[in-house]
């Protein structure tokens, strides 16, 4: 006589739609007093038994178990709505790009819980042919962050994206800076163009392009403050960028800049323009106090200043337009200056760096060949007098 199944051991059949056999297993009742049966499926009937036990045992071990079409790509899709909630609109314009450029289209068909660390390790291998470190490290950080969130939900067992390191690159284009002469022609170039001002500001104070977007009349002194104690020249307070909430990148980048002369000079010039600017637009003008906006007040984006920078340097002497950015103007700063032996830890300020490494490493071009500096001091030290 055949022995009966236990309670709960559950049931085979063979489905004759999906032309496969189906394993069963009822586990009693959820809250809502819904039967809850696991299923595992295959072409024979143990391997339809095999399924189900892998089931069964992920059910032990406290994991709800995803559906089984569940792919990477319904991972990251599910992180892009609902694991950005409030970050920057940029950052998420950023991952949303990386993640559909990169992401999908070469693991987003895998089945999550299929996929597996040497899976990782060949598209990560793949994309650094063409990615920079940079970007490879953001790639990666998309899937993990996307597969992390996954399996705090009971999608999958394990992220295996925190399992694999990222490879080296491509080298990116590294940050140039202006020598004096083509700084001098940048100037002259960009004299009769909207983007004068600008240029002049960021070139002679080593402002960050988002703090210049999100400068302020209200923050700029022309006649300085004459009658302080002690007495103030012109200056501006570098004190918000567009990042969200308006704050700048560190709590040292908010710094109040004195203004050479010729920024005074482009400025007085710069509010006059922008007035008639102003009057032109009539209805269309939109009041936000900017320095540096379009012609109808409106905000200036990142693109917006890049691309009339470089309509702006398209007849400068020397200079392939294309080849430069606004930000190059806040290196080039820095390299003037250190040529000119300002101090390092003095050029940090200026530029609101936490400390003199990263203005030594990434912005100063244009370093000395022979430093002076030892010479020159003990020179003074220990002068000879006039040989007899």
């Amino acid at each position: 006589m055949t022995k009966r199944r236990s309670r709960g051991d559950g049931g085979l059949h063979w489905d004759e739609k999906r032309q496969r056999w189906i394993a069963t297993a009822n586990l009693g009742y959820d809250p809502s007093g819904k039967r809850i049966v696991k299923r595992g499926s295959g072409k024979t009937k143990t391997e339809a038994k095999n399924k189900l036990k892998e089931v069964l045992r992920d059910h032990e071990d406290g994991l709800a178990i995803a559906p089984t079409g569940y792919t990477v790509a319904d991972a990251v899709n599910d992180w892009l709505a609902y694991g950005l909630a409030g970050r920057d609109p940029r950052t998420v314009e950023t991952c949303t790009i990386l993640s559909q450029n990169h992401v999908i289209p070469a693991l987003g068909a895998r089945k999550l819980r299929d996929l597996s660390a040497e899976d990782v390790d060949r598209w990560l291998a793949a994309k650094a042919q063409t990615l920079s470190t940079r970007t490879l490290q953001a790639v990666h950080s998309c899937l993990n962050r996307a597969v992390k969130r996954a399996m705090a939900r009971d999608k999958v067992k394990r992220n295996v994206v925190e399992l694999c390191s990222v490879p080296q690159g491509q080298p990116g284009r590294p940050s140039k800076a202006l020598t004096f002469a083509q700084a001098e022609a940048v100037l002259k170039a960009a004299e009769d163009t909207s983007m004068h001002a600008y240029i002049v500001v960021a070139l002679l104070t080593g402002a960050r392009t988002e703090e210049l977007r999100a400068l302020t009349w209200d923050h700029v002194f022309l006649k300085g403050r004459p009658d302080a104690d002690p007495p103030q020249p012109p200056h501006i307070a570098v004190w918000r960028s567009v990042r969200r909430g308006g704050d700048t990148k560190t709590r040292k980048s908010r710094r109040t800049l004195a203004l050479p002369a010729r920024c005074v000079e482009v400025l007085w010039q710069h509010f006059e323009d922008q007035g008639w600017e102003r009057l032109a637009a009539g209805d269309k003008w939109e009041e936000h106090g900017l320095v540096f906006s379009s012609a109808v007040g409106k905000p200036l984006d990142a693109t917006n200043v890049r691309r009339a920078f470089r309509q702006a340097l398209k007849d400068a002497d020397g200079i392939n337009a294309d080849e430069w950015t606004p930000r190059e103007l806040r290196h080039s700063f820095v390299s003037l200056l250190s040529d000119r032996g300002v101090p390092l830890e003095e050029i940090s300020r200026l530029v609101g760096h936490s400390g003199t490494a990263v203005t030594e490493e990434v912005y100063r071009k244009q370093i000395r060949p022979v430093i002076q500096t030892g010479a020159v001091v003990m020179d003074g030290i220990f002068k000879r007098g006039p040989e007899r």
